[in-house]
């Protein structure tokens, strides 16, 4: 008895059912960052605070980042010039990182959107993935950089990729952030215009949409219809889940073992 136990113990008997299982395809997507000077201007508020809209915008990028699962995301900053900040990944914890790292003057000022996006091809053109998107976010217009917007925007389309573009803040004058001659902080009014018409083609071309966000709940607002728009499409999977009975199995035969061990060693070990 204890043999057979044994045997079919080792054998390592399991039992267990069928579950699915919900996996996604992950697309590519890359953010682009505005990193101009007029990003210090502080007409959000968050927790209560005036906050500049870089400081908000990348807040709200992190949250982005959070919602997403099984993309591949990447990041681009530009101001006078543009360049990769981050290239695509799945590493959101690292992505996060260089999302850390952007900051004013990172890059010479100015605005140019038609280089940001001829960045964003460069980086998205080989991609194999069926859905391509990238969300550009800035405050202004484009008066940098060798390459027209609406160009390169046209040229994102033939790869096969989507721009929803963003425009941050308020248009006019907004307060923005200097010293005095006390070394205080002071605001004065500066005149920033963004170019809704053009950030709005940009998108149309591309099969996108164009968003203004004046504040932060309205920006917020812009990046959770974006994560809606790009959900993944879902596929089933099936895998199986088991449980080990081997030990329902050894227990038993450990169990005889040990009662016959001591009844070889009583006055009981000898049965006629």
């Amino acid at each position: 008895m204890i043999i057979i136990l044994l045997v079919v113990a080792l054998a390592r008997p399991q039992s267990g059912k069928a579950h699915s299982k919900v996996t996604t395809e992950g697309i590519d997507i890359i953010l682009a960052l505005d990193v101009s000077g007029s990003m210090l201007a502080e007409d959000f508020n968050l927790d209560n605070k005036r906050r500049n809209r870089l400081y908000v915008a990348k807040e709200v990028v992190k949250d982005f980042i959070e919602w997403r699962e099984n993309d591949r995301i990447g990041m681009v900053v530009f101001g006078g010039a543009s360049y990769t900040q981050c290239p695509l990944t799945l590493d959101y914890d690292v992505l996060l990182q260089f999302l850390e790292k952007v900051e004013i003057g990172m890059v010479e000022d100015g605005t140019a959107i038609g280089s940001a996006i001829g960045v964003c091809v460069s980086r998205l053109k080989s991609s194999k993935a069926k859905s391509k998107v990238v969300i550009l976010l800035t405050d202004g217009r484009n008066n940098a950089g060798g390459i027209d917007p609406l160009t390169a925007a046209e040229l994102a389309k033939t790869f096969g990729m989507k721009i929803y573009t963003v425009g941050a803040g308020t248009k006019g004058l907004a307060p923005y952030p200097s010293k005095n001659l006390f070394g205080l902080k002071t605001y004065r009014s500066i005149q920033i215009d963004i170019d809704d018409e053009g950030l709005t083609e940009i998108a149309k071309i591309t099969g996108g949409k164009y968003f203004r966000a004046t504040d932060t709940a309205s920006l917020k607002e812009v990046y959770k219809q974006i994560d809606n728009l790009e959900k993944t499409k879902m596929e089933e999977a099936k895998y199986t889940e088991f449980s080990e009975l081997f030990m329902y199995l050894l227990i038993p035969a450990l169990g005889i073992f040990l009662f016959e061990v001591v009844l070889a060693n009583t006055k009981f070990r000898r049965i006629p």
